[in-house]
Protein backbone atom coordinates (compact mmCIF):
# COMPACT_ATOMS: atom_id res chain seq x y z
CA UNK A 1 0.00 0.00 0.00
CA UNK A 2 1.35 3.40 -0.99
CA UNK A 3 1.35 6.00 1.79
CA UNK A 4 2.59 9.02 -0.18
CA UNK A 5 -0.85 10.62 -0.18
CA UNK A 6 -1.39 10.44 3.58
CA UNK A 7 2.17 11.65 4.21
CA UNK A 8 1.60 14.54 1.79
CA UNK A 9 -1.59 15.59 3.60
CA UNK A 10 0.24 15.32 6.93
CA UNK A 11 3.12 17.56 5.83
CA UNK A 12 0.76 20.04 4.16
CA UNK A 13 -1.10 20.43 7.45
CA UNK A 14 2.19 20.90 9.28
CA UNK A 15 3.30 23.56 6.80
CA UNK A 16 -0.05 25.31 6.96
CA UNK A 17 -0.35 25.36 10.73
CA UNK A 18 3.24 25.96 11.82
CA UNK A 19 3.93 29.54 12.91
CA UNK A 20 7.42 29.23 11.42
CA UNK A 21 8.61 27.32 8.34
CA UNK A 22 9.36 23.67 9.11
CA UNK A 23 12.22 21.69 7.61
CA UNK A 24 12.13 18.06 6.50
CA UNK A 25 13.72 16.80 9.73
CA UNK A 26 10.95 18.35 11.82
CA UNK A 27 8.27 17.02 9.49
CA UNK A 28 9.82 13.54 9.48
CA UNK A 29 9.66 13.47 13.27
CA UNK A 30 5.92 14.22 13.19
CA UNK A 31 5.20 11.75 10.37
CA UNK A 32 7.35 9.00 11.90
CA UNK A 33 9.60 8.46 8.90
CA UNK A 34 12.96 9.64 7.66
CA UNK A 35 13.72 13.09 6.31
CA UNK A 36 14.79 11.81 2.89
CA UNK A 37 11.30 10.36 2.32
CA UNK A 38 9.76 13.69 3.36
CA UNK A 39 12.04 15.51 0.91
CA UNK A 40 10.86 13.16 -1.85
CA UNK A 41 7.22 14.02 -1.07
CA UNK A 42 8.03 17.73 -0.85
CA UNK A 43 9.81 17.57 -4.22
CA UNK A 44 6.63 16.16 -5.79
CA UNK A 45 4.51 18.86 -4.11
CA UNK A 46 6.96 21.52 -5.26
CA UNK A 47 6.91 20.19 -8.83
CA UNK A 48 3.11 20.56 -8.73
CA UNK A 49 3.58 24.14 -7.39
CA UNK A 50 1.69 23.32 -4.18
CA UNK A 51 4.62 24.20 -1.91
CA UNK A 52 7.62 26.42 -2.28
CA UNK A 53 11.05 25.93 -0.79
CA UNK A 54 14.45 27.23 -1.69
CA UNK A 55 17.89 25.71 -1.33
CA UNK A 56 19.69 27.18 1.64
CA UNK A 57 16.44 28.39 3.22
CA UNK A 58 15.09 26.21 6.00
CA UNK A 59 11.45 25.32 5.60
CA UNK A 60 8.63 25.23 3.10
CA UNK A 61 5.62 27.43 2.45
CA UNK A 62 2.29 26.77 0.75
CA UNK A 63 1.47 28.48 -2.53
CA UNK A 64 -2.30 28.53 -1.86
CA UNK A 65 -4.57 28.81 1.14
CA UNK A 66 -5.79 25.52 2.65
CA UNK A 67 -9.35 26.38 1.59
CA UNK A 68 -8.22 26.50 -2.05
CA UNK A 69 -6.28 23.25 -2.04
CA UNK A 70 -8.30 20.09 -2.67
CA UNK A 71 -7.26 16.64 -1.59
CA UNK A 72 -7.49 15.65 -5.26
CA UNK A 73 -4.78 18.18 -6.11
CA UNK A 74 -2.53 16.76 -3.40
CA UNK A 75 -3.27 13.18 -4.51
CA UNK A 76 -2.47 13.95 -8.14
CA UNK A 77 0.74 15.74 -7.15
CA UNK A 78 2.26 12.83 -5.25
CA UNK A 79 0.99 9.74 -6.99
CA UNK A 80 3.09 8.38 -9.85
CA UNK A 81 0.00 8.11 -12.04
CA UNK A 82 -1.99 11.35 -11.72
CA UNK A 83 -5.12 9.56 -12.96
CA UNK A 84 -6.91 7.84 -10.10
CA UNK A 85 -6.09 4.14 -10.23
CA UNK A 86 -7.21 2.20 -7.19
CA UNK A 87 -8.12 -1.22 -8.47
CA UNK A 88 -6.44 -3.68 -10.83
CA UNK A 89 -7.89 -6.60 -12.71
CA UNK A 90 -6.13 -9.94 -12.49
CA UNK A 91 -4.11 -11.10 -15.48
CA UNK A 92 -4.85 -13.99 -17.84
CA UNK A 93 -8.51 -14.88 -17.24
CA UNK A 94 -9.41 -18.03 -19.17
CA UNK A 95 -11.39 -17.13 -22.32
CA UNK A 96 -12.74 -20.70 -22.41
CA UNK A 97 -14.64 -19.98 -19.17
CA UNK A 98 -17.83 -17.93 -19.40
CA UNK A 99 -16.79 -15.83 -16.39
CA UNK A 100 -13.19 -15.52 -17.59
CA UNK A 101 -14.38 -14.33 -20.99
CA UNK A 102 -16.53 -11.50 -19.54
CA UNK A 103 -14.85 -10.50 -16.28
CA UNK A 104 -12.54 -7.84 -17.73
CA UNK A 105 -15.20 -5.56 -19.28
CA UNK A 106 -17.52 -5.99 -16.28
CA UNK A 107 -14.83 -5.07 -13.75
CA UNK A 108 -13.28 -2.39 -15.96
CA UNK A 109 -16.56 -0.45 -16.07
CA UNK A 110 -17.30 -1.02 -12.39
CA UNK A 111 -13.79 -0.02 -11.29
CA UNK A 112 -13.93 3.11 -13.47
CA UNK A 113 -17.14 4.18 -11.73
CA UNK A 114 -15.59 3.60 -8.29
CA UNK A 115 -12.45 5.55 -9.20
CA UNK A 116 -14.53 8.47 -10.53
CA UNK A 117 -16.52 8.56 -7.30
CA UNK A 118 -13.26 8.54 -5.32
CA UNK A 119 -11.90 11.45 -7.40
CA UNK A 120 -15.12 13.44 -6.88
CA UNK A 121 -14.91 12.81 -3.15
CA UNK A 122 -11.30 14.04 -3.01
CA UNK A 123 -12.22 17.09 -5.09
CA UNK A 124 -14.97 17.94 -2.59
CA UNK A 125 -12.57 17.98 0.37
CA UNK A 126 -9.93 20.61 1.04
CA UNK A 127 -6.88 20.76 3.22
CA UNK A 128 -8.88 23.19 5.36
CA UNK A 129 -11.42 20.40 5.97
CA UNK A 130 -8.64 18.17 7.33
CA UNK A 131 -7.35 20.98 9.53
CA UNK A 132 -10.87 21.62 10.88
CA UNK A 133 -11.27 17.90 11.67
CA UNK A 134 -7.99 17.88 13.58
CA UNK A 135 -9.05 20.95 15.55
CA UNK A 136 -12.35 19.26 16.48
CA UNK A 137 -10.46 16.22 17.75
CA UNK A 138 -8.15 18.39 19.84
CA UNK A 139 -11.09 20.07 21.62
Amino acid sequence: MDTKFSVAVHVMILISESPTPMNSDQMAESVGTNASYIRKILALLKKATIVDGHRGVSGYTMTAAPEQLTLLQIYQAVMEEPKIHLLDIHQNPNDQCVVGRHIRPVLTDMFADIEQAFARSLADKTLADCIADIRKRIE
